[in-house]
């Protein structure tokens, strides 16, 4: 669940039902870019200390963002998928 105060990121859909997340789905034209893409959100996580979930194939990668306190989302959060859509818009 998200605190009733925090702003879901644009296409960042809340987690349904009692689940504490975000989840995303990014598309991209071929295999290289989605590969360059997961590369760097690994590094962002590794310096982050935070993992999210991820699932991909060809040329998609979907992401979920667990809230990393177990129960709330926090800003903490969104500014983690807010990085991740950094990364996506600069997809070259």
């Amino acid at each position: 669940m998200a605190d009733s105060d925090l702003v879901v990121p644009e296409g960042w859909d809340p987690g349904r039902g009692k689940a504490a997340q975000l989840n995303k789905r990014y598309s991209f034209e071929g295999y290289g870019q989605t590969r360059d893409f997961l590369d760097r959100v690994a590094e962002l996580s590794e310096g982050e200390g935070y993992h999210p979930n991820i699932s991909f194939g060809t040329t998609y990668v979907n992401i979920t963002i667990d809230a990393r306190n177990g129960e709330r989302l926090e800003e903490t959060d969104v500014a983690f998928a807010l990085e991740i859509d950094r990364l996506y818009s600069e997809k070259g």
